[in-house]
């Protein structure tokens, strides 16, 4: 009994973080991508020569869309999960980013 208030903050400190996870999941409504990712992506795109900002920029989207560039290069699933990143964020600029698509 004398262990009980530890294993209190042990579980309190456990269901915060499981709620934390779970909330990480849940999809955000509204647009994915910021106007500068937009604006950035699309410069991307033009074959334009690209900037660092604009690569973090791209970068940023592909962590929205669930990638995680594993630091040690040991991620299984790559290079899939990094595809299937880019194909939502493609599918993000298509629908979110018609003010700076070309025609």
């Amino acid at each position: 009994m004398e262990n009980l208030p530890r294993y209190r903050l042990t579980l309190t400190a456990l269901a915060l973080l499981l709620a934390g996870c779970a909330a990480g999941g849940v999809p955000q409504s509204g647009p994915h991508l910021s106007p500068t990712e937009c604006r950035d992506l699309a410069a991307l795109r033009s074959n334009a020569p690209p900037t660092t900002a604009q690569h973090q920029s791209e970068l940023a989207a592909l962590r929205k869309a669930g990638y995680n560039p594993s630091p040690w290069n040991d991620d299984p699933n790559f290079p899939e999960d990094l595809h299937a990143a880019q194909r939502l964020v493609d599918h993000w600029f298509e629908t979110e980013c018609q003010q700076f698509q070309p025609g």
